[in-house]
């Protein structure tokens, strides 16, 4: 499973809310080849669910991964963070051996 913190929750409301983007569309996770570290997140919002996908929901946000990328992802909480070290969203993932400075990019 995929979990949303309580500011990523926040935060996925209101970039949904400010681009009328409406509940068919749901917060799509994924993980590509590159970055420093070897691979990279990536988040869009998405209104298909493709036949292999894997669906969760967390505090009302529904989250849709690839099974590829879930591989990499099972047990991550998708954070958010507006502090003075960053501003973005964070995947807290367990699964990673090593990440980057930046927390874009990681391996396993």
């Amino acid at each position: 499973m995929i979990t949303v913190s309580d500011k990523a929750k926040e935060k996925v409301l209101k970039l949904k809310q400010d681009s009328n983007i409406d509940d068919s569309f749901r917060l799509r996770a994924s993980v590509a080849g590159g970055g420093c570290s070897g691979l990279s997140y990536k988040l869009d919002f998405d209104d298909e669910v493709k036949p292999m996908d894997q669906e969760f929901e967390d505090k009302g946000v529904k989250v849709v991964v690839d099974m590829k990328s879930f591989l990499y992802l099972a047990g991550t909480e998708l954070d958010f963070s507006d502090g003075l070290n960053g501003k973005g969203f964070y995947f807290n993932n367990p699964n990673a051996s090593r990440t980057c400075g930046c927390g874009d990019s990681f391996s396993v």
